[in-house]
């Protein structure tokens, strides 16, 4: 039995097949809350880092190095947030890391916070321009910046294990906080995290 189309039959068709193909490739958003936690590759992620920041400063912020120096200066410490290095095997903005150790830094209000050498020229920057442009009442004047009593530096190493479709991923974050006037280590944190990930049969 031979089916002849007509040139309509064929117009209704192609719409068709042309609705399915894009109703294919269209692309669904859902809004999540910031704090839910959504892992989809099992690599380094918005959680990861919240939490690995959130527990290394709590723990800082809890040894004696904290106390000590309160009651020899009389004063909180002002540390400042060094070169945190990333040395896994994936790709990890670590300016959000950093980002969220400030932020837990200053909301901690046991420490002063100082700003890095970046935002520092920055700022200097700004200074100069006042001297020469601003009122004698607004500006600000050279040599009068807080300066850190400690930097806090850092690394984030992996080891990735995996056969077949099943990966092992370890995440270890390595802190330490170092005193500016004798380079002393008063303070050294770890973080380990570890996942196992899972691929389905229809590959990675």
């Amino acid at each position: 039995m031979q089916v002849t189309l007509t040139k309509n039959s064929l117009t209704l068709l192609m719409a068709l097949i042309l609705g399915l193909a894009a109703g294919g490739c269209s692309t669904s958003v859902t809004r999540m809350e910031v704090s839910e936690v959504k892992d989809l590759s099992g690599a380094w992620n918005d959680t990861d880092s919240q939490q690995v920041s959130e527990e290394m400063i709590k723990d800082v912020l809890n040894r004696a190095w904290l106390g000590e120096f309160s009651r020899t200066q009389s004063r909180q410490p002002a540390v400042i947030v060094g070169e945190v290095s990333n040395l896994s095997h994936e790709h990890i903005n670590v300016n959000t890391f950093v980002a969220d150790m400030e932020r837990a830094l200053i909301n901690s209000d046991k420490v002063q916070f100082v700003a890095s050498s970046t935002e520092r020229q920055e700022i200097r920057g700004e200074r100069k321009d006042q001297d020469l442009n601003a009122s004698e009442a607004t500006r600000k004047a050279m040599g009068q910046e807080k300066g850190a009593d400690f930097m806090l530096k850092g690394t984030i190493n992996t080891i990735i294990d995996a056969e077949g479709k099943t990966q092992l991923r370890y995440y270890q974050v390595d802190l330490t906080l170092i005193s500016m006037a004798d380079n002393r280590k008063v303070w050294v944190g770890q973080k380990k995290i570890k996942k196992l990930v899972e691929r389905s049969s229809l590959g990675f």
